[in-house]
């Protein structure tokens, strides 16, 4: 077991070590040596990784933690700095620092042609990956929230890299303050779990659970199971993280960043971080009924939202994004109806295809001379061989075809869902696979507009030619991943191996058998899911292979829909009346009335005052004895009237 720790910590610090030694020293040490650096650190902790898997694996997934240093001691509250190494740490682990890998590898060429030095790049790379390393070998939820602001913090400067980009300034500093919005949920409840349970350490709070069940929580009169009250807070942070509806505005401008920072963000790190944090409170969601009708409900809404923004979407990345979005809706479906493994399987799943599709579209941007519209594409694919295929593949994967990794996880989700008898559940269902048909159709949508069809802009065209091998070996291996994965580890995810490969990682409670009964729905209602993905990529290839002129003339006669659908729902435009333009209207009321108006002014009126007092005073200072006199005088007789009618 110490073999398995040491590997584990290795893997988990390693990088922090590439991030400090680029960050710091890549001014002096060059660009070259920075890049090797990170990249060594990064190859080092994915073999430590895999090799903590592979004896964790062997060993029949024990449950142990590894203790780094004292943390926080403050009064009766004590926080060590620990490692938890248990089944879902150490796949999550070695998930993200794989993917990681490949992506730090893949921005040697697409970073190639910058300007500036690119040491910055890879070191913020390193940093997001141990914030995100933090996160899930968390022991205790204060340790979960440094990583949870750490992968924020790293967020803002790798979406902002390009700073001297007005666009790029302002996504990253959107992605920051929704983020931040969402957080004030999550640390309150952080806090009332340590009212509750008097503890954050996940063993402490996971054991004291059946004694606190009823415990009440009073808001404004109106009494709650605090239990209620603590998982939907923790909730609505994980919405924030994972981009679900109604918090959801920053992924898509999250796109502003280098394209190797969209495929981190979306594939391994960030916004898989909400369905992580509602995997490991799984002992909490058991018993707190009303928060995960909640989970279902904003879950299957946002697959469902983000599929209808994503069919009609001309930026190739934002359409991948949209993507992302809609795929964690599914994650946190199942997670509403307590199908927690095969959410994380999806997750699993979803890092490789997502990854490959993201870095594919950063191929065909670099061939195009950064040009990321597609209707200015087209005819691609003689040019762009090794990205087309593997753009292929990623789509199938994507749109859940047999047998590729997303039909095993995502099925699964839609088996769980029909299965379960939970609130909105035959909801979530119909919203998942609905979005099965859109997502088939919005993936084959931009391979027809991508490497199909005449070429629209021989100028962006000309010279296109295939990436580099060190873009182009990332994408070969990520492929194998979303060909393979999904039958690999259905067995151990969601199979007959399930029990013994999480161990109790992941917890359901005795009533909860989802986890067998989703296996026994109707032929029907399994197989639907894949025909609604085959007709989705029939309809994408009538529309933009056999009859091209269709899609522009259905945009014009469905104009409405078009431009609803085109402007996300109208999300930022009411966000921006809601709440943008009251908040600058008060701001400008309080620096012009509040900042200027008295704290600055009220200062200025008080020396106005005695300037103007001292000039009045000056001009009695006349120099005439005569004058001294009188004014002498005649305050000797005020003084003397006032005296005798006293």
């Amino acid at each position: 077991m110490q073999t398995e720790l040491n590997l584990f910590s290795v893997a988990v610090l390693t990088p922090m070590a590439g991030a400090i030694v680029a960050g710091l020293g890549g001014r002096f040490m060059g660009d070259t040596l920075a890049k090797v650096v990170t990249i060594a650190c990064m190859a080092v902790a994915t073999l430590c990784s895999v090799g903590a898997l592979c004896d964790a694996w062997m060993g029949g997934f024990p449950h142990a933690t590894a203790p780094l240093a004292q943390w926080v001691h403050a009064g009766g509250f004590d926080a060590t700095w620990t490692l938890r190494f248990d089944t879902l740490s150490v796949t999550m682990v070695a998930m993200v620092l794989t993917v990681s890998l490949l992506v730090h590898c893949y921005s040697i060429g697409y970073m190639s042609h910058e300007s500036m030095p690119t040491y910055r790049f890879f070191s913020y790379l390193s940093l997001f990956t141990f914030a995100m390393l933090m996160l899930v070998s968390s022991n205790d939820l204060i340790q979960l929230f440094f990583g949870w602001e750490g992968v924020g913090l790293a967020s803002y400067l790798l979406i902002g890299y390009w700073y001297d980009r007005p666009a790029a300034t302002a996504a990253a500093i959107k992605a920051f303050v929704v983020n931040r919005v969402a957080d004030l949920f999550f640390i309150v409840g952080i806090g009332l779990i340590y009212v509750l349970f008097h503890s954050v350490q996940y063993d402490a709070i996971f054991a004291a659970v059946p004694d606190v069940l009823n415990a009440p929580y009073s808001v404004c009169g109106v009494s709650f199971r605090m239990l209620e009250v603590i998982c939907f807070l923790l909730f609505v942070g994980a919405m924030g993280k994972s981009a679900q509806l109604f918090l959801h505005t920053w992924l898509p401008d999250a796109m502003e960043g280098p394209t190797p920072v969209s495929a981190l963000i979306h594939a391994a790190t960030m916004v898989t971080a909400g369905v992580f944090l509602m995997a490991r409170m799984s002992p909490l969601l058991e018993f707190a009924p009303g928060t995960r009708t909640f989970v279902i409900l904003i879950g299957a809404t946002t697959c469902f939202f983000a599929a209808t923004v994503g069919m009609v979407q001309p930026d190739i990345k934002r359409t991948i994004a949209y993507s992302t979005c809609s795929q964690l809706g599914y994650m946190f479906a199942a997670v509403g109806v307590g199908a927690y493994q095969a959410a994380v399987f999806h997750l699993t799943t979803h890092a490789f295809f997502k990854a490959l599709l993201f870095l594919a579209a950063g191929s065909v941007i670099h061939a195009m001379h950064d040009e990321q519209n597609m209707f200015r594409m087209g005819g691609l694919w003689k040019k762009l061989p090794v990205t087309y295929v593997v753009m292929w593949l990623g789509s199938l994967a994507l749109a859940g075809v047999y047998p590729f990794a997303g039909y095993w996880s995502k099925d699964a989700i839609l088996n769980a869902l029909w299965a379960s008898d939970a609130s909105y559940s035959h909801y979530a269902w119909a919203m998942g696979s609905i979005t099965a048909f859109l997502t088939a159709f919005y993936s084959w949508r931009l391979l027809f507009l991508v490497f199909h069809g005449k070429p629209h802009d021989d100028h962006a065209r000309e010279g296109a030619h295939e990436s580099p091998a060190v873009m182009t070996i990332p994408l070969l291996v990520l492929s194998i991943g979303a060909v393979v994965a999904g039958v690999v580890l259905a067995p151990f995810y969601i199979g007959a191996h399930q029990g013994a490969f999480w161990n109790g990682a992941i917890v359901n409670a005795p009533a909860n058998h989802i986890m067998e009964t989703f296996e026994h729905v109707p032929s029907m209602i399994a197989l639907l899911p894949s025909l609604a993905g085959l007709c989705g990529i029939a309809l994408a290839f009538v529309l933009y292979v056999s009859a091209p002129q269709v899609p522009a003339a259905l945009a014009r006669s469905f104009g409405p829909l078009y431009r609803f659908l085109l402007n996300k729902w109208y999300f930022d435009e009411l966000y921006d009346r809601i709440f943008v333009r009251p908040y600058a209207a008060l701001a400008r009321v309080l620096w012009k009335g509040g900042d200027e108006g008295v704290v600055e002014g009220l200062p200025l009126d008080i020396v106005r005052a005695t300037r103007d007092g001292a000039l009045q005073a000056v001009r009695l200072q006349t120099g005439s004895i005569a004058i001294y006199a009188f004014t002498m005088l005649a305050g000797l007789v005020v003084l003397l009237t006032v005296a005798l009618c006293g």
